[in-house]
């Protein structure tokens, strides 16, 4: 079979967060009862007239100077026309050939590569309703999403990245950035971030380019390196067979793992676009942009290069803390209270990673405090508790948001006596004769688990300190 290559470009929209819609003072929040949050401009009545709203302005200007834009001085509001019955007016407010920022770039890494993805524009739209299925041929619409300020990133033509793997990590880091500048909650679940790959496949080595595929609204890092690796062999198989591949806007069905035919794929003329006559041209002074830039905080990589130098911490684990910045400022703040980088670390990305992903919750949502993590681990090295009463507490800590101390004394003392602790170290001694005799005659690797074992038969109350020590005086005797 012949050898082909895959040319990957993307579209992210990203819902911002502001108080109001972007052309209305309706309330902009996700979910909420059908059509209450909703007025004639965001409805499209007649005679209703758009007010620009500042701070989506800004959050643009701010999401672009973090991917290295220019900043357009004269950016101007354009009409898209398009016929849907999530569009209320049958235009969607929208910037086309003066968007806020432009020549933008992004670089990711994958397998140790670093590929620098360009970015064509960052440009201010309003998103649309949203409309609901339902059985037979009938359909709801819910106009509280309408009007919402959306930002739209795409990247350049011809495409940067060819492999699925790199669309993840593009999509992965813009999610990060967005997130840490403050324009973006990122949650794509709630379809606030939400990404179209487009994608063509041409033959290695080949000048022409394939024909262009998009897929639509993937809500998802896995769906969209999913949807891509099966779209990119769908064509490849066309291709092999003879036949041509048609431009084409498809869905993604995320049980059975495949696209499917949605639209033709519309050209720019078919939107005649041009300026919305009820907005006046954005004036973007340099002013105005130093300003933006003067607030803008620590971004991920400086934060990432950051936490390997100052903390000490391994390239995986400054990568994982780094990628929100919730996550960033707990970790440095809980660092400041105990003074142990890698316990924090592996906390968090740990048993507190793990029950934040099982509730689907963001740490900020957390119960769980910088203080109450870092008094956990202070209470560990001070031997009050074991680590594996730590799992236990900390789980309990997560539920109830109860203090790792109080919790601790609610369980009961831990057993520091020697003797105590001797007796325990026999009884598993004499339950495993053999692990011990091996111990003994140097198999080193059966120490950490006869630790383990002792620290099970006391229920994980015996002090860990005195449990290695003992155990090591019983070797040495024999």
């Amino acid at each position: 079979m012949a050898e082909y290559e895959a040319l990957i470009g993307m579209e992210v929209h990203a819902e911002l967060l502001t108080e109001s819609k972007m052309f209305c003072g309706c309330r902009n929040a996700f979910g909420g009862e059908p059509n209450s949050r909703c007025c004639p401009v965001c409805i499209g009545l007649p005679g209703a007239l758009p007010v620009m709203n500042k701070k989506a302005v800004e959050h643009v200007i701010r999401t672009a100077l973090a991917l290295n834009c220019t900043i357009t001085p004269n950016a101007k509001f354009d009409r898209k026309n398009y016929y849907y019955p999530d569009l209320p007016k049958g235009y969607q407010i929208s910037e086309y050939d003066a968007p806020i920022g432009v020549n933008g770039w992004l670089d990711i890494e994958v397998d140790g590569k670093e590929t620098r993805v360009r970015i064509r524009r960052v440009h201010l739209e309003e998103d649309t309703g949203k409309l609901f299925h339902v059985v037979g041929n009938v359909s709801h619409v819910d106009y509280n999403r309408s009007g919402v300020p959306l930002m739209e990133i795409v990247t350049e033509f011809p495409p940067d990245m060819t492999t699925p793997e790199q669309a993840r990590a593009y999509l992965v880091k813009l999610r990060s950035i967005l997130t840490y500048i403050g324009v973006s909650d990122g949650k794509m679940e709630e379809g606030s971030l939400r990404c179209e790959p487009n994608l063509s496949v041409r033959l290695r080595g080949s000048e022409t380019f394939g024909t262009k595929t998009e897929i639509k609204n993937l809500n998802s890092f896995r769906a969209v390196y999913r949807g891509i690796q099966y779209e990119v062999g769908r064509q490849i198989a066309m291709l092999e067979r003879g036949e041509k591949v048609v431009q084409e806007t498809r869905g993604w069905n995320d049980a059975k793992g495949q696209t499917f035919p949605q639209r033709s794929k519309e050209e720019a003329h078919d939107y005649r676009y041009f300026p919305e006559p009820d907005l006046v041209p954005l004036q973007i002074s340099e002013a105005w942009v130093e300003e933006i830039r003067s607030t803008m905080p620590e971004l991920p990589d400086a934060a990432r290069r950051r936490f390997v130098q100052q903390y000490g911490l391994p390239a995986y684990d400054a990568d994982v803390l780094t990628q929100t910045r919730a996550a960033a400022l707990f970790f440095e703040e809980t660092v400041r209270q105990c003074n142990d980088p890698k316990a924090v670390s592996n906390w968090m990305m740990g048993d507190f990673a793990r029950l934040l992903n099982a509730e689907n919750r963001e740490i900020g949502e957390s119960r769980v405090t910088p203080k109450m993590l870092a008094e956990m681990i202070l209470l560990i090295k001070d031997g009050t508790i074991s680590g594996k009463m730590a799992k236990e507490l900390f789980e309990k800590m997560f539920a109830t948001g109860e203090s790792p101390r109080k919790l601790a004394e609610a369980a009961g003392p831990q057993i520091t006596d020697s003797g105590a602790i001797q007796a325990i170290i026999a009884k598993v001694i004499g339950e495993m004769p053999d692990v011990w005799a091996a111990l003994c005659a140097g198999d080193e690797k059966k120490f950490g688990f006869m630790v383990g074992q002792v620290m099970k038969a006391s229920q994980g109350k015996a002090n860990p300190q005195e449990v290695n020590r003992l155990l090591r005086e019983r070797m040495q005797q024999g």
